[in-house]
């Protein structure tokens, strides 16, 4: 099938989208996205399928094209699949997905790192980011009128500040394991080996211990929090003043009226780790044609400013100024005020490949014992 070609003027399409995450995913694309596609596509219909949250609900996906590829199948019955970065990373790897980007009309508004390694793997012409989901410090102005900008700064702020910053360690949210991640990056300067081009070895972990002892210390002077709510909740209430969060969350809080208004973000150097999720096509998709226009229409600036940016509060998928045009003043200035999309491609971080990944985890409770 030739990506991109016609369709036949009579043909009558029913395309199967089956997506990862939370229900909220699910009823994006059935109630909303869906709907609104075959309104400006008559003949294309959408049928939306859930496999659950978390890696859990993208490993359902990969195996499912797993087991159509290992049955030798002609054609497989997923389309569209919209899943995590270790989704992503397998399905390249097992050879499950069409190089279908390149040929998107909308693939030149991408320009996010994440577009091109997936925890390590090469994924570049596979995917196309369909929003990403970033941490940053939220902060009191009341209390903070100038932020640290900078890992550095932190560090000082937080000895002339005592219990005022606050994170969840490794326990009940991942923005505390962003928080950890970005500290090894930062202090190691090895980023690009730990989350993008690899290889795992342990002799690139040398320098962890010095890395965690100074974590500890940094933590004397800190508050340990219950979760990703807990470090929001206590935000909210002045008991601290400044800590990690998930931009998403922290303006449904603010949208819920559960975060004073006030409050402002920044996105420390080197960076913090987020996450994106991707629309991906098997490789032996039955109509491959119906879900690259999908997913044109997916990520096109006008869609990814109504749904991705004012419905959800997520940085979009395609390079944010972009979506400009199509939001209003108080939209933009909500989610790109403090942090702009040009921070966003110099700072925004991936999370380490799994092998780093699960050893940084061992590591930081080994150290703070």
């Amino acid at each position: 099938m030739a990506l991109g070609g016609p369709m036949l003027a009579a043909e009558r399409v029913t395309i199967n989208l089956v997506t990862a995450g939370d229900q909220n995913m699910v009823d994006l694309f059935q109630n909303e996205l869906g709907p609104e596609f075959s309104k400006a596509n008559p003949g294309i219909t959408v049928r939306v399928v859930g496999t659950g949250p978390g890696d859990a609900g993208s490993q359902k996906i990969i195996e499912k094209l797993r087991a159509q590829k290992n049955a030798g199948k002609e054609s497989w019955d997923i389309d569209v699949a919209i899943i995590h970065e270790i989704g992503a990373s397998w399905a390249v790897q097992d050879g499950l997905l069409l190089k279908y980007a390149p040929s998107a009309s909308t693939y030149k508004y991408v320009t996010s790192a994440s577009a091109k390694r997936a925890l390590g793997t090469d994924v570049e012409g596979y995917v196309i980011p369909m929003f990403h989901s970033q941490t940053v410090l939220a902060y009191n102005p009341k209390y903070i009128p100038n932020p640290p900008r900078t890992f550095e700064e932190l560090v000082e702020w937080v000895k002339k500040n005592p219990r005022r910053f606050g994170y969840n360690g490794l326990k009940n949210g991942m923005s505390g394991v962003s928080f950890v991640a970005s500290w090894l990056y930062w202090k190691t300067g090895k980023y690009h080996i730990y989350a993008l081009a690899g290889p795992y070895d342990k002799k690139y972990e040398e320098d962890w211990d010095a890395a965690f002892s100074d974590l500890k210390e940094f933590n004397k002077y800190v508050v340990i929090t219950a979760g990703n709510a807990g470090t929001l909740d206590m935000l909210n209430r002045g008991e601290i003043w400044i800590g990690p969060v998930w931009v998403d969350m922290f303006y449904s809080w603010m949208a819920d009226g559960r975060m004073d208004p006030n409050m402002r973000l920044v996105l420390p150097a080197p960076g913090m780790a987020g996450q994106p999720m991707y629309y991906v096509i098997p490789a032996k998709a039955a109509h491959a044609d119906a879900a690259l226009k999908f997913i044109e229409f997916a990520t096109s600036p006008k869609i990814q400013a109504k749904y991705i940016v004012e419905k959800f509060n997520w940085y979009p998928g395609i390079d944010g100024s972009h979506v400009r045009e199509y939001l209003s003043e108080d939209a933009w200035n909500r989610l790109f005020r403090d942090v702009s999309p040009s921070d966003l491609v110099k700072y925004g971080k991936a999370f380490p490949i799994k092998p780093y990944y699960n050893d940084m985890m061992e590591a930081y409770e080994k150290a703070m014992r």
